[in-house]
């Protein structure tokens, strides 16, 4: 009777083991690390490069007053563990986007600031990060390049806003290059209110997609969406939004041929600010949108469609999580109705501002983080999490020692149980 009372706690054991065996491989994929020093210290791009591992741009600041600002430039694994960084000195520098080259090196843009003012900024690297060649580009006003793609010709395509040119206050400004970073030709979009060029694609046709906001009466902002051909031509131009304040920051081109893009509202949804996902034909026209929040502020950075044909977005919560703000991963189905949200973060600021999907199915998601790190000051926060967005709350082998101990503990209450029946 004992043994087979044995045998069958093993057995058990053996059963509630498997699957904890098989999360202790899985974890190894779901991750977050942290990375910075005695700096202020963003994130605000992310690539899973084509090692497997990561690579992240962003800036390193000293406080106010004290030095200017540098692009940095991060290398992790595909564990996150961080390889070597750079960074590329300016009299205040900025970089808001990055892709992995063709060669297999980086690109990084944003702004610099210079003698006359603040210019776009170009810098492609090596495979390690040093610097091959950088160029700017800009005019006596301020001028800040939010958005950047390499492009189906090995040049590139940089957007964001200028002040030095056009016809308003301030307008959209898409510059395209070649390989070498030389100018070939620019365009401006704009009206005499303001518009900011904040997402590019370069779309299947060859042309390309600006998403972004515009001033809307002087009254707040609205999304915007510009389509033009490859020579920069404007062929059609929406705008969608309420009555107040309505910005875009990312803008994908959808697998049938139309286009999502991704930000905050303030005249629609629950509270102060929500996540707002608009999905539009390949014509411009609306087809649905969504917001997703609470009844604090919340706003979506970043945007991919997924597989299924839904979509995933990035940004910061203030309404759900354990801080002030949490890092918030928002994915939807097909038409934008949510299907999970996950929040990361502590109880301080914490907040992503770039997500890509990963070879693995799953999503990383990097930014800014207050509640973790080793400095005063802000650190960079990269999260690695699997296919629902969640990491693992506990180290990989704890559950089976938790497990272990339980049917330990059985097995002897049993064993004793079955002593006092044999006695009796």
């Amino acid at each position: 009777m004992t043994s087979k009372l044995f045998l069958s706690i093993i057995v058990l054991f053996l059963l509630l083991c498997l699957p904890l065996i098989g999360s202790v491989g899985a974890s190894s994929e779901m991750w977050s690390q942290t990375y910075g020093g005695e700096f202020i210290d963003h994130a605000t791009s992310l690539v899973e490069t084509s090692d497997g591992g990561y690579a992240l741009a962003g800036v390193t600041s000293p406080p106010v007053g004290i030095g200017p600002s540098n692009f940095l430039l991060i290398k992790t694994d595909t564990y996150g563990i961080m390889l070597w960084n750079q960074t590329y000195d300016g009299e205040g520098a900025y970089a808001h986007e990055l892709v992995e080259t063709s060669d297999g090196g980086y690109a990084l843009a944003g702004t610099l600031r210079t003698a006359e003012n603040f210019d776009f900024w170009l810098v492609k690297t090596d495979a390690y990060g040093n610097i091959m060649w950088s160029q700017t580009y800009g005019g006596p006003n301020i001028d800040q390049a939010l958005a950047m793609v390499q492009t189906s010709d090995g040049g590139y395509a940089l957007a964001g806003y200028t002040e030095s040119f056009g016809s308003g206050s301030y307008d959209c400004w898409l510059i395209k290059m070649d390989a070498d970073g030389n100018m070939i030709w620019n365009k401006t979009y704009g009206g005499e209110g303001g518009e900011v060029g904040s997402s590019l694609v370069e779309t299947s046709d060859g042309g390309y997609a600006l998403g972004g906001q515009i001033t809307s009466g002087g009254e707040g902002f609205d999304f915007f969406l510009i389509k033009t051909d490859e020579f920069g031509n404007m062929e059609w131009n929406q705008t969608y939004g309420g009555t107040i304040w309505d910005q875009a920051y990312s803008l994908v081109e959808t697998s049938d041929g139309g286009y999502a893009l991704a930000g905050r509202t303030n005249s629609f949804g629950a509270g102060s600010y929500d996540c707002w996902l608009v999905k539009i034909d390949a014509n411009g026209n609306m087809q649905w949108n969504q917001t997703y929040g609470g009844e604090r502020w919340d706003e979506a950075y970043s945007l991919v469609e997924s597989p299924d044909g839904g979509f995933a977005l990035a940004g910061r919560t203030n309404s759900f999580g354990a801080g002030n703000y949490d890092f918030w991963l928002v994915k939807t189905d097909a038409i934008g109705n949510m299907v999970w949200n996950q929040t990361y973060g502590g109880t301080e600021n914490d907040c992503a501002y770039s997500l890509t999907m990963t070879s693995d199915g799953g999503f990383a998601l990097a930014g800014k983080t207050k509640s973790f790190g080793a400095g005063e000051y802000d650190d960079i926060l990269l999260v690695k999490t699997d296919e629902f967005g969640i990491i693992p709350e506990f180290p990989s082998w704890t559950p089976l020692l938790v497990t272990l101990v339980a049917v330990v503990v059985v097995a002897v209450v049993y064993r004793h149980k079955l002593k006092k029946t044999e006695v009796v």
